[in-house]
């Protein structure tokens, strides 16, 4: 069975990606889940300066879902350019640079900054929650601004692929997804956290979040990662690579990830709930899966949901 994958010009050994924010920023955390099993890292946001996040408690989860409200801290650059500088020593899988900024210009600053490490694609967190807090609105809620986003990188990015980090938080995640394609994305990420959503302490009749309001993500979320990713593939033609993020915590949840129209399947909150071999787990499960259904190339299975809905329109038509 072959899970391994080229994809613009980059192999991943299998289609499992760390998503960004898990695990932090450090390169013995990225070998480490090298080490367990995962295709490819992506690094958390990175800012052109050192931003802090938000204050404790942050996080909150049960066994259906968890919410977020961390506040994309870093350190700044200084720190990222030292660990993708000390993974790059050895690289055992590809490294994704997930970089964020307040305006076009604070995307272009980062990018440029980390180029010269050359990391295999630059992913632009166009999505995160924080931005509302920030600048009132996500700039993946609006196709002109994402546009803006993405030229701007693209000037400063030289050869390496860009993929644009979508938002489910809107009506038609499609036209966000063309209008990125458009403005030079090489490839999509969909999707980051939904909401935000809150929790409620019974007793103290608080919020449990410092900011009362948080990023869904856990097992609730894959259902609207899955039919955004199918949206996402259907507006761009199945053209560009995309990486389906969220709610993955089997290997039959990243397959349903590759049928939707995912090359890539980013696996985030269950590194928590199944513990950092989560990565060998859904390889393993994937490999099963695969072997008993007798198919031995993952990539005969992206986009495969939007094949086979053609080939029976093709019948009925017949």
């Amino acid at each position: 069975m072959n899970l391994s994958q080229t994809i613009l010009g980059v192999e991943f050994e299998n289609p499992t990606v760390l998503a960004s924010g898990i695990l932090g920023i450090t390169a013995s955390s990225w070998r480490n889940a090298a080490e367990n099993g995962v295709g490819g890292i992506t690094t958390k946001s990175l800012w052109p300066k050192a931003h802090q996040g938000n204050r404790n408690p942050t996080i909150i989860a049960t066994e259906h879902w968890t919410l977020n409200a961390v506040g994309v801290p870093d350190a700044g650059p200084e720190k990222a350019v030292e660990e993708i500088g000390s993974y790059n020593t050895d690289k055992p899988v590809p490294l994704i640079a997930n970089v964020i900024g307040l305006t076009a210009e604070d995307f272009a600053e980062i990018t440029e900054k980390l180029v010269a490490l050359k990391p295999d694609y630059f992913e632009v967190n166009l999505s995160t929650p924080t931005f509302e807090k920030l600048r009132g609105k996500l700039f993946a809620q609006d196709a002109k601004e994402s546009a803006a986003v993405i030229k701007a990188v693209k000037k400063v990015s030289g050869t390496i692929p860009v993929f644009a980090k979508l938002t489910p938080n809107v009506d038609k995640i499609g036209e966000i997804a063309k209008a990125c394609v458009d403005a030079g994305a090489d490839g999509l990420t969909a999707i980051n956290t939904v909401g935000p959503g809150m929790a409620i302490d019974l007793r103290s009749r608080m919020p449990i979040l410092a900011w009362k309001k948080g990023g869904l993500s856990g097992p609730a979320l894959k259902p609207i990662a899955v039919r955004c990713v199918a949206e996402v593939y259907e507006a761009t033609g199945g053209k560009v690579p995309i990486i389906g993020t969220g709610g993955v915590y089997t290997g039959e949840d990243a397959l349903e990830m590759i049928l939707a129209g995912a090359s890539l399947v980013g696996v985030g909150t269950s590194v928590a709930d199944r513990g950092i071999d989560v990565f060998k787990k859904i390889v393993d499960e994937m490999q099963l899966w695969c072997t008993n259904e007798g198919v031995w190339d993952i990539q005969d299975l992206v986009g495969g949901m939007h094949k086979e809905l053609a080939r029976r329109a093709s019948l009925s038509q017949a």
